[in-house]
């Protein structure tokens, strides 16, 4: 998979500009706050349905404007015959519409399971270090991919779960609940499978890409936990028993929208032991290990998306990671003040970009 063209406008600073990226390798540079980031923003917005820096209403529509516009053309190969397709977006931080291959779509995560992007940006440790939902969201998007399944069960899932809290928020009675409990059973078991599934799957690419890039962590497993007590009750007797305590919170607690997954490590007690530099480097592994595994069960690479690459790791690391990418013919976009310096001695083409003025303008290859 790679992007052959992506406008973006009204998006930051951008009032209307064009990336025309190569297959393999690409650098774009610029003055800090000259938009290098937001080029890789508006891939991520496709790809997630927001941008790697927060949601659309906070900054990524252009000052003074109503809604900012983005439009990809890649192609895509896999296992079949090479195929070219286009995907629009138009988002005002409120409300939004898009169409994929010339037809509208009803639902954003449609777009967000077409172009494949994985980015590690200055945000990435949180993946490690934050929140169980970032870590959700890791899992989810890397299924809605590979597994057709899945995005049924998670939207039937988020639909449940949306008319069991407005019940409990309503003190609904015990027959109204039973059928929420059951349609939430109903698809969140087999959702927790998929995901449990999944996690196992990464788990050896993410083991070796961790020794390879921080062997001092000593990663030896990925662990899940599904959000209620599995290994003792099943989803619709945990939430039969959680009743009245989500009846006086107005919400449910248990399930899977409660699933979080940890790193277990040989001799760090856990993440919260991790230094900021160990957790990029693990975020990295995990999200290389899923570009990895998307690879391997679609028959191509996706777009890998590096921001700010010299500031966030070192030479060494930068070196091994862009050569693990290029072997496997990844399209790699990357932003930096300057090229970083493990490029020097690749002895990979790159395809050169900078940006200034609102634009973003092809240069020549470097002598």
């Amino acid at each position: 998979m790679h992007v052959i063209r992506l406008d973006l406008r009204h998006v930051r600073r951008f009032r209307e500009a064009r990336f025309t990226p190569a297959a393999g390798l690409n650098l774009i540079t610029g003055d800090n706050g000259a938009g290098k980031t937001s080029v890789l923003e508006a891939l991520h917005l496709m790809a997630y349905g927001r941008s790697f820096r927060g949601r659309v209403r906070d900054g990524l529509v252009q000052s003074g404007a109503s809604e900012l516009e983005v439009f990809v053309e890649w192609q895509e190969s896999g296992a079949g015959a090479p195929r070219l397709r286009k995907a629009g977006l138009r988002h005002s931080g409120q409300a939004w519409t898009g169409r994929l291959d010339g037809e509208p779509v009803a639902q954003l995560g449609e777009l967000c399971a077409a172009l494949a992007v994985v980015s590690f940006e200055p945000g990435s440790h949180a993946l490690i270090t934050g929140g169980g939902e970032s870590r959700r969201r890791y899992l989810d998007w890397g299924l809605f991919h590979v597994e057709h399944e899945f995005m049924p069960l998670w939207r039937r899932y988020t639909r449940a779960l949306k008319q069991r809290n407005a019940l409990l928020k309503g003190r609904a009675r015990d027959a109204q609940l039973d059928a929420w409990d059951h349609e939430l059973a109903e698809a969140g078991e087999p959702l927790s499978r998929h995901r449990a599934g999944y996690l196992d799957a990464l788990a050896p690419r993410f083991v070796a890409l961790a020794h390879a890039l921080a062997p001092a962590l000593g990663a030896r497993t990925l662990d899940y936990a599904p959000g209620w007590r599995h290994d003792e009750l099943s989803l619709l007797d945990a939430l039969l028993l959680a009743r009245d305590r989500d009846l006086a919170a107005g919400f449910t607690s248990v399930g899977p929208h409660r699933a979080d997954w940890r790193i277990g490590f040989v001799t760090i007690p856990g993440r919260d032991a991790l230094s900021r530099g160990q957790a990029k480097l693990a975020a990295l592994a995990a999200l290389l290990a899923q570009a990895e595994h998307h690879a391997a069960a679609r028959g191509e690479w996706p777009v890998i998306a590096l921001d700010d690459l010299a500031s966030e790791l070192d030479r060494s690391h930068q070196r091994r990671v862009l050569e693990h990418l290029l072997a496997g013919g990844a399209q790699v976009v990357i932003t930096g003040t300057d090229a970083p310096p493990a490029l020097a001695g690749l002895g990979a083409a790159v395809a050169r970009f900078h940006v200034e003025h609102d634009q973003i303008r092809p240069l020549e290859p470097a002598e």
